[in-house]
């Protein structure tokens, strides 16, 4: 597998918990590359487009409550497979479902609380980083 670049968002559990310096570290520790990263409050317009999937579900001004109660970290990762291996770091999206030594079955609490978003393909990838770094901001 060739070289990937994937977008992580450190959610803000993972900034209240204060563990994002020991989330980076897992990452940086698996042997992937910090291309960018900066720190963002995130509003209605740019959680519409990135949750547009879910954006009629009930659930989803929860979401949205959820993503604005603190700000998160935006992290541009390279290495080969990293959308895959970053997703395995994480374990499920579930975190009640997540094992023991995943991140988020070490951090996590729910569906929701569960430390990171991961893209989940090279092309959400792709559009995830344009979506939350301007050019120029992904370096390396």
């Amino acid at each position: 597998m060739s070289e990937q670049t994937t977008l992580i968002l450190l959610k803000p559990d993972c900034v209240s918990k204060h563990i994002c310096g020991e989330v980076l570290k897992r990452f940086e520790g698996a042997g992937f590359r910090l291309r960018g990263m900066k720190m963002i409050q995130l509003d209605d317009a740019v959680l519409k487009d990135h949750y547009a999937h879910i954006a009629d579900k009930p659930f989803f001004p929860d979401v949205t409550k959820f993503m604005k109660s603190e700000p998160v970290i935006a992290l541009a990762l390279a290495g080969k497979n990293v959308i895959q291996k970053v997703r395995d770091l994480l374990g499920p999206t579930d975190s009640t479902k997540a094992e023991k030594g995943t991140i988020r079955g070490d951090y996590g609490v729910d569906m929701m609380i569960n430390v990171a978003h991961a893209s989940d393909s090279t092309a959400a990838a792709e559009a995830e980083i344009k979506r939350f770094f301007k050019p120029g901001e992904v370096l390396r």
